[in-house]
């Protein structure tokens, strides 16, 4: 594989994280499944796995059922691993609501780096254990936030 194939659009990376989440929950994943998570037509998703299969990341005949290559799984797992880390970010430390964070998380997390997430997940394991913060932290940044947004406040 050249370095340009191993380059993913973002609809790609969303068509291995889908197929990653419903590989987890049973051996195989379906077309059809796919296009339903994904609430696309089954023909963008054929063309999807045709190109995922030429890449060598998944393994696919038409028809058939669909499984993640060793390779598409290390890159599946990275990319649900970038969503879950900002998800949680975003639900535990700032406390944004989960359904909100997880759309975000979903938009951002085929820009953001795995450096970036790494720090993230240190923060946010940092601010779990701080004495100075523990349980107060949601409940005072969300505070904090919501008194910066109002008009007339810093």
């Amino acid at each position: 594989m050249t370095e340009s194939d191993k380059t993913l659009s973002e609809s790609t990376e969303n068509y291995l994280e889908t197929i990653l989440l419903l590989v987890q929950k049973s051996p195989v994943a379906r077309a059809r499944d796919i296009a339903l998570r994904l609430k696309v037509n089954r023909s963008s998703v054929s063309g999807a796995l045709h190109d995922l299969s030429g890449r060598g990341l998944i393994n696919y005949e038409p028809y058939g059922f669909v499984t993640l290559t060793p390779e598409g799984m290390e890159i599946a797992t990275k990319i649900l691993r970038r969503h879950e880390a900002l998800r949680d970010f975003f639900v535990n430390v700032l406390s944004i609501d989960r359904a909100e964070a997880d759309q975000a998380a979903c938009r951002m997390e085929h820009g953001v780096s795995n450096a970036i997430v790494d720090r993230l997940l240190d923060l946010s394991a940092f601010m779990k254990t701080c004495p100075r913060v523990g349980d107060k932290r949601p409940r005072h940044i969300a505070r904090r936030v919501r008194r910066t947004r109002e008009p007339g406040t810093g």
